[in-house]
């Protein structure tokens, strides 16, 4: 038995091929493979690679675009859960100073009946978060079209925004109609590398549009995608496995299991050989960017090395550039900040200590006035940061007449109900040293 796209399909499956003693090879597993996952399921084979290399990709690009908060868009399985790509989402992100702010859990499509109405109502509690960089790790393609058609109608995919999809949305992007692309416009997307110059791609490729021309000629896609190669590699894995059985006069199903996991052959979508049950080499990744009718590919990630052009500044922060452009949602000409914008209505509040030994530094001369009403380097200085950003800030000052422990406190613990998240705190010593700090709580 051959298919299945989702872990909660594959394993349901299996269960099946044990009852029948029937080899079953999936196109999906769990992000953390189960505990005792050959002894439950000893006839299964999963045609897939280890998700860690994505999610450390994934997780790069979000250090070096400063993207310190995210949010996990998936859709709920069966099994209550999102098959372990969370868990290791959230590893990823914590070893890159990252971290998750929000979790978008979709319902299983089956179980709803009015899919627009529930995407909307998960879409509007965003409206709370303040990140903007969504990161897409598993959902059905009924749900991607619905989703991105409502967060494009919502303003949630435009400027400052940033959806990164993997490639269990990206290996059907091929597939997607114009309508859906151009609502995903600007987003990156990680795909398995495979080549595409090899002859046996290029014979295989002829058949492939011929074949499916002659059965499908209304439509106007004709590129194979990933998962019709892995399908072949899969019957090119069981043949091959036959041929050694009939060489052997063996014919039991578990012999046929065992010659499809000694496989070791270079096949369309990659080196085919497994362990453990799984396929064994992490492919070099694809990084890409919806745009235009399709997507254009930007750069390569690495197993074990990361980006071509990874490098350390001397302050050990990231010097990566993407070898391509990106055309960022909304066609913004700079890199989204990633996070919602204060706006007039709520601005970035800033407590300001409203009794300071060193007055030069920072002083509330009318704390009636939110804006004018203070002085002292540490204003001057922040105003004049103010007109080199290239976006507008609204803010308000705030006077605190308690000692700097207590405003850190109010800070974090919201006090004043600070909307935003980026929170600038002014603090002065009467000790031998003064100084003063942005922080990010």
């Amino acid at each position: 038995m051959l298919g299945m796209e989702r872990w909660e399909e594959a394993a349901l499956v299996a269960d099946i091929g044990n009852q029948a003693q029937v080899p079953v090879l999936s196109f999906a597993a769990p992000a953390l493979t189960p505990p005792l996952t050959s002894t439950r399921w000893p006839f299964l084979a999963r045609m897939v690679y280890s998700n860690s290399e994505q999610m450390r990709c994934i997780a790069e690009l979000t250090r070096v675009y400063s993207w310190r908060r995210v949010v996990a868009v998936y859709e709920d399985n069966t099994h209550g859960g999102d098959s372990g790509g969370l868990a290791l989402l959230s590893q990823a992100l914590q070893e890159v100073g990252s971290k998750i702010e929000h979790r978008l859990v979709l319902p299983p499509f089956a179980l709803i009946s009015d899919p627009k109405e529930a995407v909307r109502e998960e879409l509007i509690k965003l409206q709370e978060i303040k990140s903007r960089v969504f990161i897409v790790l598993q959902t059905s393609l009924p749900w991607v079209t619905h989703l991105f058609r409502e967060a494009k109608n919502m303003g949630l995919v435009g400027e400052d925004t940033i959806w990164i999809l993997t490639d269990t949305v990206t290996s059907f992007l091929d597939s997607f109609n114009t309508s859906v692309i151009y609502s995903m416009e600007g987003a990156l997307g990680i795909k398995s590398d495979y080549s595409d110059s090899s002859n046996a791609y290029k014979s295989f490729h002829a058949q492939f549009r011929q074949i499916f021309m002659s059965e499908y000629p209304e439509e106007d896609n004709l590129e194979p995608g990933f998962h019709a190669l892995k399908a072949y590699d899969s019957i090119s894995a069981i043949i091959k496995a036959m041929e050694r059985m009939s060489r052997n006069s063996s014919s039991s199903p578990k012999e046929l299991l065992n010659n499809i996991l000694s496989s070791n052959f270079t096949g369309l979508s990659g080196q085919i050989s497994f362990s453990a049950g799984e396929l064994m080499h992490s492919p070099k990744l694809r990084v890409v960017n919806v745009v235009g009718k399709k997507y254009k590919e930007i750069d390569f990630w690495f197993p074990g090395s990361g980006f071509l052009k990874s490098t350390e500044d001397e302050n050990g922060g990231g010097a990566v550039k993407l070898e391509g452009p990106v055309n960022w949602p909304g066609d913004l000409k700079r890199i989204p900040k990633g996070w919602a914008m204060p706006s007039n209505a709520k601005p970035m509040v800033i407590g300001v200590p409203g009794r300071t030994s060193f007055q030069k530094f920072v002083r509330v001369v009318n704390a009636s006035d939110d804006v004018n009403g203070y002085d002292g380097f540490c204003i001057e200085l922040f105003q004049e940061v103010l007109k080199v950003l290239d976006y507008y800030l609204p803010y308000r000052f705030v006077a605190f007449n308690g000692t700097y422990d207590e405003l850190v406190d109010h800070v974090y613990n919201k006090v004043y109900n600070i909307p935003s998240a980026y929170y600038l705190l002014f603090f002065s010593s009467s000790s031998s040293y003064y100084y003063w700090t942005i922080e990010c709580v």
